[in-house]
């Protein structure tokens, strides 16, 4: 884990622009009540914690990724594994910033 994503980061509106308009399936890597309190609209639930055991199931949608969370530090973490899976996966940081970016597009 890197310095940065130990304490967030992500977040690329114009990255998360981009891989929305490739069709990119949203994870949400934050455990499944956190995901109850307030999550993006379409977006797949994997806490961090299964992210390993899920590898076949999310090369499985053959989509491009965005990974968010609540602070963008395990998805930062997420999208550094998945990427060494040959999953084309983006850190976009807080799941609010997604979701901004989500209703920009629309």
């Amino acid at each position: 884990m890197g310095f940065f994503n130990f304490f967030g980061g992500g977040g690329d509106s114009g990255k998360i622009a981009e891989y929305l308009d490739k069709g990119a399936v949203i994870i949400d890597v934050r455990t499944p009540m956190e995901f109850d309190e307030g999550h993006v609209p379409g977006s797949v639930n994997i806490p961090l914690q299964q992210i390993t055991a899920r590898v076949a199931e999310i090369k499985k949608f053959n989509k491009p990724v965005i990974a968010c969370c609540r602070s963008g530090a395990r998805s930062g973490n997420a999208t550094t594994f998945l990427n060494g899976k040959g999953i084309d996966t983006i850190n976009g940081g807080p799941w609010q910033t997604v979701d901004s970016a989500l209703k920009a597009k629309k």
